[in-house]
């Protein structure tokens, strides 16, 4: 049997049951939807211990939310990426035209994708190699705080090309001063040592002149057909044809190594290592999450105008989704294996309003449902980034305690699913404006009220929010 051509460790462990149990500390119900994005993300790890003849003829299965805006699409994908470590890109379907058209040209989506895949793989590769570049660094520093100390560049020996120039303008009295024995150089040296470990040098002041050379691939094919690849391709050329350039940084000892342990880095990796990496990732763990799809639908009856450049972004959207290869700037990457999970609210348009061979691109549909009083009260007390935890974390930060009894967390529950019902309907967002509404006074008081504890009672959020229980136009008051 082949091996995988990623890593899997982490994912090994991540049953469906797992990773529904995972995404519910951040979403609140919405079980269907979890369900199925469990077992698209599980099916991946399977596929991969496959033999590769087999491994090849398996697809992804691409998945169409349906739902109105608020409810968690996009953050169901967002956790998903990031739970597994995936190369994982967000993009609006409606950024993107029709070739012909002014707009991005739908293949960005896979080298903005490939870009993301490289950024995580040299991240991951230089967190490794970053205990062995940490000792450089430190031999590095001390050469910059008492040069001709370092008994290695005692013979006439160029320094190395690896490590950046430095200059220290605070210690300029050590270069006037007459050459000192080696023993002392080499105790003196040490003391400087000890004293860099415990931090006490941190402050001080050097400059330090550092070789900025363009990393990794800088040349892309002209793939694209609009402006903005074009600036970045000329803006490679240019980097390419002008070489490295120094620049001189009056920076402290604290600042200096990082801008050294960065530099030491980049020349620790193997931008082609990483580009294999990362392009073997994106091929076969990558996602990517194509938003507002609804709005590129062509509603009705065909006609000119926009709907043109709609469907024809359709059209190009086709391929990539199929399977096709894109050129990048890293290399040329195979769509076959991503992952696409596509969502809209369809308020206007149905997913049947999408081409025929569009649709069947996405043959797992699942419709998310809107929230109620009890799903905003969840909301509101049990994922980890609560929104009343937020706000209590908040105002805590000025001295004010504030703490919300169930009355009043029933109180906004209610109001949320009362004003999400008289008008749009924009899901859990609308606690956003609610809670802001409610806290808008104290928010903007609050030094008058450190060290003071604040109870938010239900007749607290009647009174503040009472022209909004009263008045029947909502939208006066809240979005």
């Amino acid at each position: 049997m082949s091996e995988p051509d990623v890593s899997t460790k982490n994912l090994e462990e991540l049953t469906p049951r797992e990773i529904v149990s995972r995404l519910d500390n951040y979403i609140i119900g919405q079980h269907k939807a979890k369900k199925a994005v469990a077992i698209a993300l599980r099916n991946r790890t399977r596929r991969l211990k496959l033999p590769k003849e087999i491994r090849e003829e398996i697809a992804p299965k691409n998945i169409l939310m349906i739902g109105p805006t608020g409810v968690g699409k996009t953050e169901i994908a967002r956790r998903l990426a990031k739970l597994c470590g995936a190369p994982f890109l967000k993009v609006e379907a409606t950024k993107y035209t029709e070739v012909g058209y002014v707009g991005r040209d739908v293949e960005s989506m896979i080298r903005d994708l490939m870009a993301v895949g490289y950024n995580v793989v040299k991240a991951e590769m230089q967190e490794q190699m970053k205990s062995s570049a940490e000792e450089k660094v430190e031999e590095a520093l001390l050469d910059l705080l008492l040069p001709g100390s370092n008994p290695k560049q005692k013979n006439d020996m160029p320094p190395p090309d690896n490590l950046p120039a430095f200059t220290d303008v605070t210690n300029t009295h050590f270069a006037e001063q007459p050459a000192a024995p080696a023993g002392d150089m080499s105790a003196t040296r040490e003391k400087f040592r000890q004293m860099l470990r415990e931090g006490k040098l941190e402050e001080r002041e050097v400059e330090v002149s550092v070789n900025r050379r363009p990393q990794g691939p800088t040349m892309e094919i002209f793939a694209g057909g609009n402006i903005e690849d074009l600036e970045s391709t000329m803006m490679n050329l240019t980097n390419m044809i002008s070489g490295s350039r120094s620049k001189k940084k009056l920076v402290t000892v604290k600042e200096a190594r990082e801008i050294i342990i960065a530099e030491q880095l980049d020349k620790m990796i193997d931008p082609d290592k990483v580009c294999d990496e990362a392009k073997r990732r994106v091929e076969q763990m990558g996602i990517i999450f194509i938003d507002e799809i609804d709005k590129i639908a062509v509603r009705g009856e065909r006609g000119g105008g926009q709907d043109v450049s709609r469907e024809g972004v359709q059209r190009d959207i086709l391929p990539i989704v199929e399977g096709s290869n894109v050129n990048t700037k890293y290399g040329v990457v195979d769509t076959t294996h991503i992952l696409f999970i596509a969502a809209g609210a369809f308020s206007v348009s149905k997913p049947s309003d999408l081409i025929p061979e569009l649709q069947g691109r996405f043959p797992l549909r699942v419709e998310l449902e809107s929230l109620n009083a009890e799903d905003f009260r969840r909301i509101l007390l049990e994922p980890k980034n609560a929104l009343i935890k937020q706000y209590t974390e908040l105002l805590a930060t000025e001295g004010v305690t504030i703490k919300f009894n169930d009355d009043a967390i029933n109180r906004m529950s209610s109001l949320a699913e009362e004003v999400n019902t008289r008008m749009e309907n924009i899901g859990a967002r609308r606690l956003h404006t609610i809670m802001e509404n409610l806290l808008e006074d104290l928010s903007f008081e609050a030094d008058a009220h450190a060290g003071e504890t604040i109870e938010i009672t239900a007749d607290y959020v009647d009174e503040h929010l009472k022209d909004v229980v009263q008045d029947q136009d909502l939208s006066k008051y809240i979005l």
